[in-house]
């Protein structure tokens, strides 16, 4: 026998308000996640929209990962992955925008489509590719050292991730900006800096969904060696890919292959600054476990969200058949249950079994090996080149509930 829903535990920390963008401005609430997963790591968020309901809160490493493995229980499909909490019309537009996007597909049609992208990202696709981001990652550093000072977010953690994507999807590299401001408005309606309204992302979006069909129009008369080409060209069980969901797909692409890497670089040079010994250690002896503690410590994407199909206790708490479990990775890499001394930022750490690229199943992140390919080649680069980087003013932060971002961090190159 379940208890009435009045009775389902609540947020243990008072005025931790998860919908309100304000309380990630500086970063996700560590301290308040910390109180959460010590009292209450499974509570219910109630929300005064009776559409909604509420939701419940997944604050442990453990929770994510059982969430994330069972897709059959818990999905993406049936209320998409991106959490808004939005009111009852602006989910169902967040959808129907949305709907076709992989990330918000369950199995088996997710694995069909995975399948087909996944050529691209092969090891040996990036293994190829390696040789010309290190020339890349260059190239960018000439640029920052002729400058002198600037913004480190667009003059070297932007760079590498956008034009790696863009070389992967078959952008041509003088359009790279134009996917930069894309991507800033579709993430940042939430962030006055970046974007007027949410009105300005969904004009964003529109506006990726024409340049993709122009995209689509030159590789269907000149196919070449590239995702574009390969979407275009994939069969997905006797059918080809509506313009519509090559449209979602190319944004998925952006998006996910731009922005996440982009703060992660971004995050772990804050992170160096404010570890310098760990700085000092990186420029000596590289460590191959630093690429994996610069990801966990960044966590770029903060929370992604799923629908109960059935009755389901996690970690003791009843969730019923229809009720939303939002995952909160930021809280989860930093769970001392699971990371020994999570507070700390350490590249030398080991056993570092973080949740940054999702927890498993079928959504774990597609383009994990190239972001780890990224993260480990421009730090190397700046280790080399620019080993007396330093911050000039304080670093300005995202504000935003989905994404922990970084806009800019004024630094000097040498």
């Amino acid at each position: 026998m379940t208890a009435p829903a009045d009775d389902r535990p609540r947020c243990p920390v008072d005025h931790l308000d998860l919908l309100d963008p304000d309380t990630f401005a500086d970063g996700p609430p560590r301290e308040a996640f910390r109180q959460v997963r010590e009292a209450q790591p499974v509570y219910w968020f109630p929300q005064q929209d009776a559409h909604h309901g509420g939701f419940w809160v997944v604050s442990l490493l453990e929770d994510v990962r059982e969430v994330s493995r069972q897709p059959e229980v818990f999905s993406s499909a049936e209320r998409g992955a991106i959490f808004t909490g939005k009111s009852a019309l602006d989910e169902e537009v967040m959808i129907a925008s949305t709907g076709l996007l992989m990330l918000n597909m369950d199995p088996p049609q997710h694995s069909a489509q995975r399948r087909v992208v996944q050529r691209a990202f092969t090891p040996r696709v990036i293994r190829d590719l390696e040789v010309r981001l290190v020339d890349i990652a260059h190239e960018i550093v000439d640029r920052a050292l002729e400058k002198g000072s600037g913004d480190f977010v667009r003059d070297i953690a932007a760079e590498l991730p956008l034009l790696a994507i863009c070389e992967l999807i078959g952008i041509p590299a003088e359009d790279r900006q134009k996917i930069f401001d894309w991507t800033n408005r579709l993430i940042g309606f939430d962030d006055p800096e970046l974007s007027s309204s949410q009105e300005d992302g969904e004009l964003a979006m529109l506006e990726m969904y024409v340049y993709a069909n122009e995209l689509a129009l030159l590789r269907q008369a000149e196919p070449q060696d590239d995702i574009i080409s390969l979407l275009l060209q994939a069969d997905f069980d006797g059918e080809k890919l509506t313009p519509d969901e090559f449209n979602t797909f190319f944004l998925l692409l952006c998006v996910a292959g731009n922005e996440t890497t982009r703060n992660a670089i971004a995050h772990g040079m804050r992170a160096f600054f404010e570890n310098p010994s760990q700085w000092e250690l990186f420029k000596q002896t590289r460590p191959a476990t630093a690429v994996d503690e610069i990801i966990r410590w960044a966590t770029p994407v903060i929370e992604f969200q799923r629908t109960a199909l059935s009755d389901y206790v996690l970690n003791g708490q009843q969730i019923r058949k229809g009720e939303r479990v939002v995952l909160y990775y930021s809280s989860a890499n930093h769970d001392s249950m699971a990371i020994s001394d999570p507070e700390v930022f350490d590249i030398t750490r080991a056993d570092n079994e973080h949740v940054a690229f999702g927890g498993g199943g079928p959504h774990y992140c597609l383009g994990v090996q190239l972001a780890r390919a990224e993260v480990r080649i421009i730090f190397d680069v700046i280790a080399d080149r620019l080993p007396n980087i330093a911050p000039t003013a304080p670093a300005s932060t995202l504000r935003s509930a989905f994404l922990d971002g970084i806009k800019a961090l004024p630094v000097r190159y040498a």
